[in-house]
């Protein structure tokens, strides 16, 4: 995974500010997603597109909040 590469070769400072606006982008998905719903204007096709793009979004926030605060057993 390319990503995994790139998101592991930055500093701690960047992954921060990087899951930060993963988390907004998150959000404004979730948002979207739900007018769209509620309003019945989307189509399923864009629907789905974005969906897709929210859980890709949720995964890069897991891997770099694993990566900040790893679950150390002591």
């Amino acid at each position: 995974m390319n990503m995994l590469n790139d998101l592991s070769m930055k500093s701690d400072e960047v992954l921060k500010v990087e899951l930060e606006e993963f988390r907004r982008q998150h959000r404004d998905l979730d948002e979207a997603i739900a007018a769209l719903q509620e309003k019945g204007t989307g189509d399923t096709f864009t629907i789905k597109r974005l969906k897709q793009q929210k859980l890709r979004l949720k995964d890069r926030i897991t891997w770099i909040e694993d990566r900040l605060y790893p679950d150390i057993i002591a």
